[in-house]
């Protein structure tokens, strides 16, 4: 079982001032992947500590946390003590994770914003 590097940019988002994307935001993440791309439950489960995200932008330092997990509910976690900064992707479980696939994350104000998958990769042990 190994882990994948998942570079995703924000897409174009219509009625928000981000309506023609950004390439400069974005999110990277550590997981383990099945072949034919979506999140590895049994994968995660092993090597949860592993599992990664860091979040990127121009008008702020990078963030890291990592990718959680509760019942079927994914999200990016940066403090675990604090339920406040999760920020939750939509039907995670669900997105195949290749390039060109979109995600959409709730930010941390509450908005849904999509993401377009631009680099799968797996990561050399």
């Amino acid at each position: 079982m190994s882990l994948s590097r998942i570079v995703m940019r924000l897409a174009r988002n219509p009625g928000t001032e981000f309506a023609g994307g950004d390439d400069h935001r974005g999110y990277t993440v550590t997981a383990p992947l099945t072949p034919d791309g979506y999140l590895d439950e049994k994968g995660f489960a092993a090597m949860r500590d592993q599992c990664q995200v860091r979040r990127f932008s121009p008008d702020e330092n990078p963030v890291d946390g990592r990718l959680a997990r509760r019942g079927e509910r994914w999200f990016f976690d940066y403090d675990e003590d604090e339920t406040m900064d999760d920020e939750p992707i939509h039907k995670l479980g669900q997105h195949r994770f290749a390039v060109g696939e979109y995600v959409t994350v709730t930010d941390d104000d509450g908005r849904p914003l999509t993401y377009k998958v631009v680099e799968v990769a797996p990561i050399a042990h």
